[in-house]
């Protein structure tokens, strides 16, 4: 049986008893991470976050032993130089805090690509000459364009987790592309059983509220079409009734305070439509001049009623005396 130091022993006791003593556990790669930087997250997490380094095999031995169920998956999040991260903060909330931290910067030769490194299509600076091979050697199509070289088209240079070497490395600094972010990088999460990935605790926040706005509106609509009554459509449902009752009442010619006016006026508009159809000798001086001073107007009444003809009262006045009027010159 291997010896094992008492100083291993009690850093892994110390370990276990942070991650049992915490809702929420992360791993974060600290590779090629500036100390100072570290010492800034750490004076900006004060107070709700402990984070701690030890060597990989001692932490994976502290998951192993903690009582929290699950928890030991973890270690398989692990990368680089790992640590581990202590919180009872929101999860999603401990990333978005540590991302927004984060800061560009351009890969070495050496270092492992963080995501898929991508380099776009489009102009670059390079004048025609040796750096068309270049490219070429890295896998990326490139061709002369405007007295510059151009790429022709998006080129993965570099898969996640692939070594960049430094001929890469140079020509996407040359090319200005920083792939690399400067900061503490959480790998993955663990709470309630659960193990959250970057890939999960990275959302877009601009396109989860879009998503909740076209959701809330797509509900809305649906409750009115389907007449579903609630605080939100219960106003646009019974405006949408009081106008679709107060449509069917003018167009059955139903007569009551409110479609009074509208009545006379389809009234008045069928009388000018049926004078139009009868010789100009058999209508009397009176029609001939209000139908000579009246515009075409429709039979019927629009299937929908504007309600900012509310807003004109004195031609909702003056309408149906013209209408009388005219009806009065036709059949009085």
């Amino acid at each position: 049986m291997a010896y094992v130091s008492q100083k291993k022993k009690d850093a892994v006791a110390e370990f276990t008893e942070l991650i049992n003593s915490h809702d929420i556990i992360g791993t974060v790669n600290m590779e090629n991470l500036p100390a100072r930087t570290v010492q800034s997250m750490r004076e900006k997490l004060r107070g709700s976050v402990t984070i701690k380094m030890s060597k990989q095999r001692l932490l994976k031995v502290a998951l192993e032993q903690s009582n929290k169920k699950g928890v030991a998956e973890l270690a398989n999040h692990m990368r680089g130089m790992p640590a581990l991260i202590f919180t009872n903060e929101n999860p999603f909330g401990l990333f978005k805090t540590l991302k927004k931290n984060k800061s560009k910067t351009a890969i070495k030769g050496g270092q492992t690509a963080p995501n898929d490194i991508v380099v776009p299509a489009g102009p670059t600076p390079f004048a025609p000459g040796p750096v068309i091979g270049e490219l070429g050697a890295v896998g990326i199509k490139a061709g002369i364009d405007g007295g510059k070289v151009a790429i022709k088209q998006d080129s993965v240079v570099a898969k996640e987790g692939d070594v960049v070497n430094q001929q890469l490395a140079g020509l996407l600094t040359r090319l200005g592309i920083e792939p690399m972010e400067i900061g503490l990088d959480l790998t993955a999460v663990y709470e309630n059983g659960e193990i959250l990935t970057k890939a999960v605790l990275d959302i877009d926040e601009d396109a989860y509220y879009n998503d909740l706005v076209s959701a809330a509106t797509w509900a809305f609509n649906l409750g009115v079409n389907a007449a579903i009554p609630n605080a939100t459509t219960i106003e646009p449902l019974l405006a949408k009734a009081f106008t679709e009752s107060k449509n069917l009442a003018v167009n059955q010619d139903i007569l009551t305070d409110l479609t009074v006016g509208d009545t006379l006026v389809k009234a008045h508009g069928q009388m000018l439509g049926v004078a139009r159809t009868l010789p100009s000798d058999a209508l009397s001086e009176e029609l001939q001049a209000l139908l000579s001073a009246a515009p075409t107007v429709s039979a019927s009444v629009p299937a929908e009623q504007k309600e900012d003809d509310n807003d004109k009262p004195e031609t909702k006045e003056k309408e149906p005396a013209d209408a009388a009027a005219g009806l009065g010159a036709l059949f009085g």
